[in-house]
């Protein structure tokens, strides 16, 4: 199966849970399953947005992906204006360009 990249272009919190569960149906299927943040979508990562009721939160959603082998990258640039750090966010530091140079035969996808 082709991979899934998806990239999060905006700090829209239903955004972000659109792209961790089609994530983490694509590694369910047996995909490599990416999804990055760009620059202001990477402040979702301090905010935990109310769930619709029986849904998980988002905090709980990025966990269960991990758990799925889903890799969350953060725009390094987004994490320097947000005044965030990678460690123990379980997401790693990246670019765009290293994200493309990496997309092999991956379809990607913008949110």
């Amino acid at each position: 199966m082709r991979g899934l990249t998806i990239v999060v272009a905006g700090p829209d919190p239903d955004r972000l849970r659109a792209a961790l569960t089609m994530a983490c149906a694509a590694a369910a299927l047996g995909g490599r399953a990416r999804v990055y943040l760009h620059e202001a979508a990477v402040g979702l990562l301090r905010q935990n947005a109310t769930a619709p009721a029986g849904l998980p939160d988002l905090t709980e959603l990025r966990a269960i992906a991990a758990d799925s082998g889903v890799e969350l990258i953060a725009c390094q640039t987004g994490l320097a204006l947000a005044g965030l750090s990678a460690d123990g966010q379980k997401v790693a530091a990246g670019g765009l360009i290293d994200l493309l140079a990496t997309l092999q035969s991956d379809r990607l996808v913008t949110l």
